[in-house]
């Protein structure tokens, strides 16, 4: 019985290999080139459609890595359907092969694809969401079967891998909307008008040309007292998220005019030394 079950399982390769020829090696490569076409073209076209339609962006560009994975599995179906037929010993034969390279190092690659299975359904962030993965920061340029890629601020590009998503905390500053929360945050010294220093920020704020303002997404400005200076701070939404950082530089621009025509400074340098209650500034 023993010899009978041996045979078995060194028969189910051989007989897999017996029908490979030149043909069906030529058509597993246009199947893979015919996926891979697809991918790029119907990414590059969703991505077209997106950014002239914005009101669809967040369900078009769910689209894109769910088209990606149907596109890949099919690819995969029918080049496992041109190598062997699909009876039941040659698909054991098969996953047991294909579990074999799980555990010879390519369970990063299959976690990568699990990651971003779980991304594409669950929907921590889209593209076109300003994301924080783990230290990374940016605007999500492209989810993939094996990485999510994100431009920076500095305009860089990185690739991090979709199993991050299972040991790596995310959060999406906008949540597919086109509208996203910023923060501005100005320091007086602790002498200063802080009523006045709200109100010129306030100003700025809610004047500006990137401001978004509306029963769900109001502004607010605080005050917060340190030791030597006062933090002014505004929370209002840009109206598009890719005109974050002209937002703050704006505002941050007009208020500091402000601040120097109404006699607001910006907080002096002081050196500690002696120990915390021993201080020194640039007027001593």
């Amino acid at each position: 019985m023993a010899n009978g079950i041996d045979t078995q399982i060194i028969d189910v390769p051989l007989s897999v290999f017996d029908t490979v020829n030149t043909g069906t090696v030529i058509n597993i490569l246009s199947i893979i080139v015919v996926a891979w076409l697809l991918v790029k073209i119907t990414g590059f076209a969703l991505k077209k459609i997106s950014a002239r339609f914005w009101t669809y962006r967040s369900m078009v560009t769910t689209l894109i890595p769910l088209l990606q994975i149907v596109i890949y599995a099919a690819a995969i179906y029918y080049i496992v359907t041109a190598v062997i037929e699909p009876t039941l010993n040659q698909l054991i034969a098969f996953f047991g092969l294909f579990g074999a390279a799980l555990g010879l190092g390519l369970k990063d690659i299959f976690g990568d694809i699990a990651g971003g299975i779980v991304i594409t359904f669950e929907k921590p962030y889209q593209i076109g969401d300003k994301v924080t993965i783990g230290e990374h920061y940016g605007e999500v340029v492209d989810i993939g079967i094996r990485s999510t890629r994100i431009v920076t601020p500095d305009d860089s590009l990185v690739s991090v891998p979709n199993y991050f998503v299972f040991s790596q905390p995310s959060s999406s500053a906008n949540a597919g909307k086109p509208e996203m929360m910023v923060v501005i945050d100005v320091y007086t010294n602790a002498a200063s008008d802080s009523v006045r220093a709200m109100k010129i920020l306030k100003d700025a704020v809610i004047t500006s040309k990137y401001v978004y303002i509306s029963k769900d997404r109001p502004y607010t400005v605080l005050v917060e007292d340190f030791p030597y200076y006062r933090r002014i701070r505004a929370k209002a939404y840009v109206n598009d998220l890719r005109s974050e950082f002209e937002f703050q530089s704006e505002v941050t621009r007009r208020v500091w005019v402000e601040y120097a025509r109404e006699g607001i400074k910006a907080p002096e340098p002081v050196l500690l030394r002696g120990g915390a209650n021993t201080s020194i500034t640039n007027n001593q």
